[in-house]
């Protein structure tokens, strides 16, 4: 029996664990004799139509572990959304290349691209074994618990805030921090995991998930510096009033969209520089800051959760046991198995359409009933997801001298 090549590509976002993913899947590809050559297409399923391949097969283990410990996408990613007739090109070059197995990793827009090839392949009685390996730092893919490159991610966050924090009580004023997720507020929510003493910040919180009242964020802000005398607040690029239209277009002249129409949130200072300016306006507080985390957050070399590192690995290497020792479709799915100290994870593999073009959004127990925080349930589901090494802050403990001069 002739071996037939497997392709792996990356799309989407980069993460810090994606070539972990990677990795897995060319190495555990080594195990079955049924493998042929391991291809990798450079820039997603783009690469794929031009034939940019890169023969994995001729890489070392050395180095390929070297490359799984690098953050972003060792085979580049694209924006690539392909419909029933880009996955009909794409469908040729896998016949012409003989190519028997595609793992892709990725969002959700991955998984709808697998689905559709699986239904070409089907249809013309090609073999070809479609399984979706999956990433995103928004954890917003459903039926999994949650999504490798998020707990490296939220932990990049949960530590940048804390540091914030620790600035911010150093030379108090009012900070505003926007953080990714159109949609899904996880990464932001995450933000909450670098609080250790009852008065840090982030002090007020704001997800995609409620509806965004910019008068009562004015009235949060005045609240929280006066109980404080300062105030941090983490905010989603995604936040949104209550007919759904998002709050930088509200405030902003011109907006940027993307190649799909939709309005650029990343990559821009626009929403952080606005809501600044309306808390200047509406509380008469001068020493008001804001940042855009932006791309920050996805590939940050150094910060990196050692449990998302080996669930990466795992979901590459379940992939492949799957489409070759399995021979089936799908997408692999992370269960969550135990919590605290107990926490595991286990790995399935679920159908496609169950996550092609779907999002998963923060359940209801997550976020706080003020709006403007989260709950212990979501502390909880994140922090042992954020490794063995999170970093804490400590204080000054010893008491204050008294005065003499009574000044």
């Amino acid at each position: 029996m002739a071996k037939r090549k497997v392709l792996i590509a990356q799309g989407g976002g980069p993460t810090a664990v994606i070539n972990e993913s990677l990795v897995g899947a060319v190495l555990k590809s080594r195990d079955y004799d049924s493998a042929g050559a391991v291809y990798g297409a450079f820039h997603g399923v783009s690469g794929i139509l031009k034939e940019d391949f890169i023969n994995l097969s001729q890489e070392s283990p050395e180095n390929l572990e070297n490359v799984a410990k690098t953050p972003c996408s060792a085979l580049g990613s694209t924006r690539d959304k392909p419909d029933e007739k880009y996955c009909q090109e794409i469908f040729k070059v896998l016949k012409a290349h003989d190519i028997g197995t595609f793992c892709y990793i990725g969002g959700n827009d991955s998984s709808d691209t697998l689905r559709i090839l699986a239904e070409e392949g089907r249809s013309a009685d090609y073999a070809l074994r479609c399984v979706h390996i999956p990433k995103t730092i928004d954890n917003d893919l459903t039926v999994n618990d949650h999504t490798p490159g998020f707990p490296s991610a939220a932990k990049f966050v949960a530590s940048a805030f804390a540091g914030v924090n620790l600035d911010n009580r150093a030379l108090s004023g009012v900070y505003v921090g926007v953080v990714m997720g159109r949609h899904a507020g996880f990464l932001t929510a995450a933000a909450a995991l670098g609080r250790k003493f009852d008065d840090d910040g982030p002090h007020l919180i704001y997800l995609p998930e409620r509806d965004f009242s910019m008068d009562t964020f004015i009235s949060d802000v005045k609240a929280a510096n006066d109980k404080y005398g300062r105030c941090v607040i983490a905010v989603s690029e995604g936040i949104h009033d209550a007919a759904g239209a998002p709050i930088v277009t509200k405030l902003a002249q011109e907006v940027e969209r993307d190649a799909h129409g939709n309005v650029q949130l990343s990559g821009t200072g626009a929403l952080a520089d606005l809501l600044c300016d309306a808390i200047r306006e509406g509380t008469g507080l001068k020493r008001v800051r804001g940042d855009t985390f932006g791309y920050l957050q996805r590939s940050f070399l150094g910060c990196v959760s050692d449990v998302d590192q080996r669930e990466a690995r795992a979901v590459g290497e379940v992939a492949i046991e799957h489409a070759l020792g399995g021979d089936r479709d799908g997408t692999v799915t992370i269960h969550r198995t135990g919590g605290g100290a107990s926490y595991g994870a286990e790995y399935k593999l679920s159908k496609l359409e169950d996550v092609a073009g779907k999002t998963k959004v923060m359940a209801d127990e997550f976020i706080a009933s003020s709006n403007s925080d989260i709950t212990d349930a979501f502390a909880d589901y994140l922090k042992p997801l954020l490794g063995s090494d999170m970093p804490e802050p400590y204080r000054l403990e010893a008491e204050r001298v008294g005065k003499i001069l009574g000044k």
